[in-house]
């Protein structure tokens, strides 16, 4: 995918070996090996003393861009390395600013702050900032972020440069800068192509799963920018049916049988996935559920009620991560006679993850009668553990609970695909959002880290 963008940006991101610096019988070493890292430096150090003005910049700006283009996962790591070691912030010169700074009384202090901020846009930024000028430049930058989020996991320096990249792209992603469309079967080839490729929930099986998802009672929605109208930045899916749904297998299932939009009662948000790793950090989720809840609301009155069907992805990590004494003092003593039952019944003593381990479990109708209350108890502390910051562990639960919404219902092997039964147990959860307490909600999780749920999941604890 990151390769195919790029191609598109012209002939002048692509064939860049020795004439990239000037040297036509060079050939530039895919690792930046063999000291191409000094010819780096200085194609660097051109674009910085391009005489040309603008087109002069571009043009170098755009032989940096397809430089990278042609690197190895390790020349790309030493490029940007390269980027953040030599060309960030000149900080000899902030510090006698800011002891300038300190030094001026408040009045004359003016020309100081405005030179102290000519002083942080860094020759690397302005670099950045110059990839917006060329054709599909901010695509390129969104991909070489994607790039640079794994190689600064271990690398202080670059997770520098991804700070500043990031805040840079959330500039320019500025909610009011993206438009909101629906996706249908008419829409471009290229794009439902893209739309099975980004899909991050559930996944996209064929061109006729693809179909049934966008059919009468479905719809599809994604944010773009101007500069990337091919592109969906993220994308929600949505069945229109009567109450709320339990199952995503009934929901994906192409047989059954199609709700009118004019009878239907409920929109279920039953997937949302960002389509660009390289924007990761940047929220755009919250104002697509808001935009889609308007829009829904103007074109079908008649819906009333707006939920999600949402997976739980990190309940079976954190169920095999507690402890037996943790396990009992949730489960109780009754609950752990109960368990201590079950596995009796399953075979030699084993632990409730070695239990959930077998690939079956879920059709023994006995064993899950007597295992359900006991799953439901600690989902619903799951739902309560929490961070150091106070935040659930749960990421989906966090960007929920954040745009106001509350814990409606916990649906017992509502995903019995192997992806639900390894991540959660089967479980999966309706997020209700009540129009008239989105607000409400939202204030009290910002406020109080407030966690809503409705009478029916507290009667789990």
């Amino acid at each position: 995918m990151f390769k195919n963008s790029l191609k598109s940006i012209g002939r002048g991101w692509s064939s860049l070996t020795g004439s990239l610096l000037g040297d036509r019988d060079h050939k530039i070493n895919p690792d930046l090996a063999k000291g191409d890292e000094d010819l780096l430096r200085r194609q660097f150090q051109k674009w910085i003393e391009a005489r040309g003005g603008e087109v002069s910049a571009r043009k170098h700006a755009m032989q940096i861009g397809g430089l990278y283009q042609n690197l190895t996962s390790e020349g790309r790591r030493r490029f940007l390395r390269l980027l953040a070691l030599e060309f960030g912030p000149d900080r000899q010169a902030l510090r006698a600013q800011c002891q300038r700074y300190m030094e001026t009384a408040d009045a004359d202090c003016g020309p100081l702050e405005e030179s102290l901020r000519d002083l942080l846009i860094t020759p690397r930024l302005k670099l950045l900032h110059q990839f917006n000028t060329l054709p599909q430049g901010i695509k390129f930058l969104v991909d070489l972020r994607k790039d640079l989020i794994g190689f600064a996991k271990d690398d202080a320096e670059l997770a520098t440069l991804d700070k500043e990249i990031r805040r840079l792209l959330a500039t320019w992603f500025d909610i009011g800068l993206l438009e909101m469309r629906q996706i249908d079967w008419q829409s471009p080839a290229a794009l439902l192509e893209k739309l099975v490729a980004y899909e991050a929930v559930h996944e996209i099986h064929s061109w006729q799963d693809l179909r049934h998802r966008l059919h009468l009672d479905r719809r599809c929605y994604a944010f773009f920018h101007p500069n990337m109208p091919g592109e969906p930045l993220i994308f929600v899916e949505v069945a229109l049916t009567s109450g709320l749904a339990a199952s995503i297998g009934s929901l994906l299932d192409e047989s059954t049988p199609d709700v009118s939009p004019e009878e239907a009662d409920t929109a279920i948000f039953y997937s949302i996935s960002n389509a660009q790793q390289g924007l990761q950090g940047i929220s755009f989720g919250n104002f697509l559920i808001k935009r889609v809840v308007e829009t829904l609301k103007a074109e079908l009155p008649n819906i009333k009620t707006f939920s999600t069907l949402s997976p739980i992805p990190g309940f079976s990590r954190w169920l095999q991560g507690l402890g037996a004494d943790e396990v009992s003092s949730v489960l109780g003593e009754v609950g752990m006679q109960n368990l201590a039952g079950i596995t009796a019944e399953m075979g030699p003593p084993v632990d409730l993850g070695s239990l959930l381990a077998r690939p079956d479990w879920h059709l023994n109708s006995e064993f899950c009668e007597t295992l359900r209350p006991l799953l439901e108890r600690l989902l619903y502390h799951y739902f309560h553990t929490t961070r150091v910051d106070g935040q659930p562990i749960d990421p989906v639960e966090r960007f929920h609970l954040g745009n106001g919404a509350r814990i409606e219902r916990v649906n017992w092997l509502g995903d019995l695909s192997e992806k639900g039964l390894k991540q959660a147990c089967g479980f999966m959860v309706n997020y209700l959002y009540p129009i008239k307490d989105i607000e409400k909600n939202h204030e009290k999780y910002a406020t109080a880290r407030k966690i809503v749920i409705s009478s029916a999941v507290k009667g789990l604890k």
